[in-house]
């Protein structure tokens, strides 16, 4: 009997000796995965590892036998602190793709904490804005009401300057909720128009990749007829992330293939179908014509359809963003703005204007090539990324 106590405590020190060098392995593992994907914003279906293996405790497990487990939370909990985590990555990712317009108007902040509000640091300030792309008209409507606060000695600081500047842009950046919310019908039809070249098409297959994660079904409408290769790139999408797709003959007519997918979209009880159109140059009639033609196709069989119309607009475009929006909204009512290429080389200060010239809400920015890069536009994330 002592011999085999002597065997049964070597045993458990064995399995202790192993259980704790693969949870040492395991979170040496986690780390070199969260180092090499440090740059990637986690997306919504993704989970945290825990890290947290400082509490160990001891349970018994069936056979009454001691071992050491971490102190893990619950899921409920981890997946409450997802979010943050979410956010926290999507920020710094954000930051690094607007340095260029942290550049005009960020850096400056930081030279003027200790300075005194005077004529220099206004015009300093008025500058910087216009070269964000914030716009003249945005940028002198902003500047009146910080210098009436100022007569007010409501603000006196340079720091309060600060502040005051993150109110000012969070004020004309609506407040939105996560765009999936509003899907609300079945199938929820989503019109995607742009100009040529903006991302239309791989924006399509991004917010595919990401209603398929959250669970819907989606089938995308590739009604853009003219170009074979806008076709295949939704195939390839389609083919990657499980989605539907309604395609026709090259140079079909791009409204019967709207139809049709709407058609397939009720029948196959899709719960977003996504048409995908033409580049048009919003300055040609005849094309912008040609949208409404689908947008009639497509009511015709889903009366209150579509029910949204996201207008994709490229942010290095600049103020021309300005000017494309307003010809896409007075032809089709648009809904929604995909703002693409926030990927460094934009000056992102176009949301403001768009958001302080139009009454549209911004849907999502592509701040990347990646999938996962096609983020809901947050605005006090985006002010921060813009200004600290």
């Amino acid at each position: 009997m002592k011999f085999r106590k002597k065997k049964d405590k070597k045993e458990k020190k064995k399995r202790k000796f192993f259980i704790r060098n693969k949870d040492k392995q395991e979170k040496i593992n986690k780390e070199e995965i969260l180092e090499d994907n440090s740059e990637r914003p986690i997306l919504e279906t993704e989970s945290i590892p825990d890290q947290n293996v400082e509490n160990v405790e001891t349970v018994e497990d069936v056979t009454g036998e001691q071992i050491e487990t971490s102190d893990i939370t619950t899921d409920i909990e981890s997946s409450s602190k997802a979010p943050k985590k979410q956010k926290k990555r999507v920020f710094k990712r954000l930051k690094e793709r607007l340095k260029k317009s942290r550049n005009k108007m960020g850096n400056r902040f930081e030279s003027w904490d200790k300075k005194q509000i005077d004529e220099d640091l206004l015009e300093s300030l008025e500058e910087s804005l216009i070269t964000a792309d914030i716009g003249v008209e945005t940028t002198m409507t902003i500047m009146d009401t910080l210098n009436e606060q100022i007569k007010k000695k409501d603000i006196n600081t340079a720091l309060e300057l600060k502040s005051a500047v993150s109110n000012e842009l969070l004020q004309r950046l609506p407040k939105t909720e996560p765009p999936e919310e509003s899907f609300i019908y079945q199938p929820h039809v989503i019109l995607v128009v742009g100009v040529n070249g903006v991302g239309k098409t791989t924006s399509i297959g991004k917010l595919a990749s990401r209603l398929i994660e959250q669970g819907k079904k989606v089938i995308i409408g590739a009604s853009d007829t003219f170009r074979a290769a806008a076709v295949e790139q939704l195939e390839l999408w389609a083919e990657n992330t499980g989605a539907d797709i309604v395609r026709h003959k090259e140079n079909a007519d791009p409204a019967a293939v709207a139809f049709d997918t709407v058609q397939a979209a009720i029948s196959r009880k899709a719960d977003v179908a996504i048409i995908d159109t033409a580049g048009r140059l919003h300055t040609k009639k005849n094309l912008m014509d040609e949208i409404k033609k689908i947008r009639r196709s497509i009511s015709k069989k889903i009366s209150n359809a579509p029910h949204d119309v996201f207008l994709v607009l490229d942010a290095t475009t600049g103020q021309n963003a300005i000017s494309q929006t307003q010809l896409f909204h007075d032809a089709l009512n648009v809904t929604g703005i995909v703002l693409t290429k926030l990927d460094g080389t934009a000056k992102g200060g176009i949301v403001v204007s768009i958001a302080n010239t139009f009454d549209i809400p911004i849907r999502y920015i592509g701040i990347g090539e990646k999938t996962e890069d096609l983020q809901p536009f947050e605005s006090e994330l985006f002010v921060r990324a813009l200004i600290e």
